[in-house]
């Protein structure tokens, strides 16, 4: 497929760059569908690509020997996947792969570094891109050890409503499971405690935020400070303005 028009580009790094540091990138760059499960980044495997993310959401999970496994990054429209390339690291024991699926951009290894050694600017974004996935990593961390569940949770909720469109998130109890380092079970009784409080809706399969405002101040101090430090950075904000009464949006 084609790349898009770039007054047509969502991906809010693409959005950031120079026009000649755009026009490079995108060179040998190609549109594609990212189904569900679809994977961006093997673990302990180079890659040949990065891809920068159009419409849908990645999931960057740290996993070990005995099979345990936890979300570690949130990737959309305001990021990539294949990160780890720009500091000249070939190979990263993390996988990266599709849970909402959508399109992004993608880019040879080879034109991104080229591209990144051309232009300093460029290559300085994506330093602080890195340094907002570093904040957000640790925030998780914080939320882990200093929230309790239905915060973070709430946390996470409002991460992917910063991410998708509309106000429907298509998330499976399993992904958020995923998401949290928790049993399934014990999602879907938070999902309820959410519920009760106002801020969602919850079908199989689908959450729809229908008040942000309660959904924050349920999330309260765990969730913010990664959103405000990439529009500090990057210059583009990723967090949603507040709104409430969002159940008849889409």
């Amino acid at each position: 497929m084609p790349v898009p028009d770039r007054r047509d580009i969502r991906n809010l790094l693409l959005k950031a760059l120079s026009d000649d540091a755009f026009n490079m990138l995108t060179a040998d760059a190609r549109t594609i569908q990212l189904p569900v499960k679809h994977s961006l980044v093997d673990s302990d495997q180079p890659n040949e690509h990065v891809c920068f993310i159009e419409e849908g959401l990645a999931s960057m999970v740290a996993a070990n020997g005995d099979e345990e496994a936890v979300e570690v990054g949130h990737i959309g429209h305001e990021g990539m996947a294949g990160l780890h390339v720009v500091l000249k690291t070939d190979t990263t024991p993390n996988r990266t792969f599709i849970q909402v699926a959508g399109s992004g951009l993608q880019v040879s290894v080879e034109n991104f570094t080229g591209m990144l050694a051309i232009f300093p600017a460029a290559n300085q974004l994506f330093l602080n891109y890195m340094h907002c996935c570093d904040v957000q990593l640790a925030h998780s961390a914080l939320a882990n050890g200093r929230y309790n569940m239905h915060e973070r949770l709430a946390r996470w909720l409002l991460m992917c409503h910063d991410r998708l469109n509309g106000n429907g998130l298509p998330l499976t109890h399993e992904f958020l499971a995923l998401m949290l380092g928790v049993r399934r079970s014990g999602v879907t009784n938070e999902l309820h405690v959410i519920e009760g409080l106002g801020a969602i809706r919850t079908t199989r399969g689908h959450i729809r935020v229908i008040d942000r405002v309660r959904l924050e101040e349920i999330a309260a101090g765990s969730y913010g400070v990664p959103e405000r430090e990439y529009e500090r950075l990057i210059g583009l904000p990723i967090r949603r303005p507040a709104t409430q009464n969002a159940l008849s949006s889409r």
